[in-house]
């Protein structure tokens, strides 16, 4: 990867020379630097994977009273929705019927 040294965008390669798509500057490819670049050009297609099903198995759980259905464990998450200075709120999620409460400190 190159980056045009007149306005710092990514250049492309055109024959011999490095061309600046915003800005039109060029200058010569160097053989011996372009060695040590790495590129996708050869690079075997990869499987892609869904993982959204198992992305709920994923987050982390805790143990924590449902107030809904009585369940022991939830996920959780903490977020930061007040001032800086003031502490996160923690998020649950009921594992078994999907419930959400939260829980701030006081």
């Amino acid at each position: 990867m190159e980056f045009c040294d007149e306005c710092g965008s990514m250049m492309k390669t055109e024959g011999d020379l490095w061309v600046c798509g915003s800005c039109g500057a060029e200058k010569p490819r160097e053989e011996a630097t372009e060695g040590g670049m790495v590129t996708t050009q050869g690079q075997e297609e990869g499987e892609i994977v869904d993982l959204s099903e198992s992305e709920e198995d994923a987050r982390p759980t805790t143990e924590a009273h449902c107030p809904e259905c009585g369940n022991d464990r939830a996920f959780w998450e903490m977020k930061q929705i007040r001032a800086a200075d003031e502490s996160e709120t923690r998020f649950f999620t009921c594992t078994e019927c999907d419930h959400k409460w939260r829980e701030d400190d006081h």
